[in-house]
């Protein structure tokens, strides 16, 4: 989840020449950019959704392991589409592993365990505060971003609109302080991967196709170890969740990245990290009117304050990066 608040690639385009030109328009989408736009929104508000439905029937560690095994396969098949290959080099993987778990595999998990006591409402909007995390983390790893006042007043109002959302004037009256940690914790996980990843990956020559297939490939082999570990065999397979956990990973993951670099490419990462602030009304409309979650006046009011916020944080001149690690967004 994912995550479009770290600071967006920009490659180097070469001058077009007559025959890249033609290659250019022949490839051009099919679909308009701006229905991608809304399907990767609807694809990652749900994902909270199919979350909690996944851990009705199975364990958090399972329901992390087959998301990130089936958006491995997607990958997989769109490696093979496009014959590219893995990157090489042991010191290229070792950092990627690092991604993996900072990026996949720890917040993924603790999204999981997250919902299993929090409703998937908040889980979505706690997933929001991304972006206000990486402005605060910002501002001591990286001497290069400097802040500004605009963004050091999102990450003020951005921290008032989480205490509007788990209610602080009711001394959090309801709210599991547990499953909230980790859902903040999760969120927190991914601007400390896009720190790591930038100061070890930017510049890789190796294509983003390249570099996701081999992170969730990775996070995938994670899970693999783990889960046996915290986990028995579940008792049944329950068709609900299973086919929530398919889709998670498929949908959630696999596709979901798949658009986001096209939109990357096509509009620009400023389009197409507005994203971020549909993912938790999707997630907010998907939890109310299917899982029947309950909705205070808070909970609206608070994360439109948090989406205030995160897009302050935002504001002002990004430092380029090669490559950049998506997923939310959950």
């Amino acid at each position: 989840m994912s995550r479009l608040s770290a600071p967006k690639p920009t490659t180097p385009t070469p001058a077009p020449t007559p025959t890249s030109t033609s290659a250019q328009v022949g490839r051009r989408p099919a679909l308009d950019w701006r229905i991608r736009f809304g399907v990767l929104s609807l694809i990652w508000g749900f994902s909270f959704l199919l979350i909690k439905v996944g851990t009705q029937g199975f364990a958090p560690f399972q329901v992390t392991f087959g998301r990130l095994l089936f958006g491995t396969t997607v990958l997989a098949a769109a490696l093979a589409v496009k014959r590219e290959r893995l990157p090489r080099g042991a010191r290229t993987w070792g950092h990627l592993a690092v991604a993996a778990f900072l990026l996949n595999a720890l917040p993924f998990s603790l999204f999981a365990y997250a919902e299993l006591t929090i409703p998937s409402t908040l889980a979505g909007i706690c997933n929001a505060t991304s972006p206000l995390w990486g402005m605060a983390l910002s501002l001591v790893a990286l001497s290069e971003d400097r802040p500004t006042r605009v963004r050091v007043a999102g990450l003020g109002l951005g921290f008032i609109g989480v205490l509007t959302v788990l209610g602080a004037w009711q001394g959090f009256h309801g709210l599991d302080a547990t499953g909230t940690a980790l859902a903040l914790l999760a969120s927190l996980s991914y601007p400390i991967g896009w720190i790591y990843v930038r100061r070890t990956l930017a510049g890789s020559s190796h294509s983003h196709l390249s570099l996701s297939g081999a992170q969730l490939l990775l996070a995938t082999l994670q899970l693999a170890v783990i889960t046996p570990l915290f986990t028995g065999i579940p008792d049944g397979l329950p068709v609900g969740p299973l086919l929530a956990i398919v889709a998670l990973g498929a949908l959630g993951t696999g596709v979901a990245m798949l658009l986001q670099y096209g939109l990357v490419a096509e509009t620009g990462p400023t389009t197409a990290q507005m994203v971020t602030y549909f993912i938790p009304v999707i997630a907010t409309v998907a939890g109310v009117t299917l899982l029947g979650e309950t909705l205070t006046w808070s909970t609206p009011v608070g994360a439109a304050v948090v989406l205030a916020g995160a897009a302050l944080t935002q504001a002002g001149p990004r430092t380029a990066l090669r490559y950049r690690r998506s997923e939310p967004r959950t």
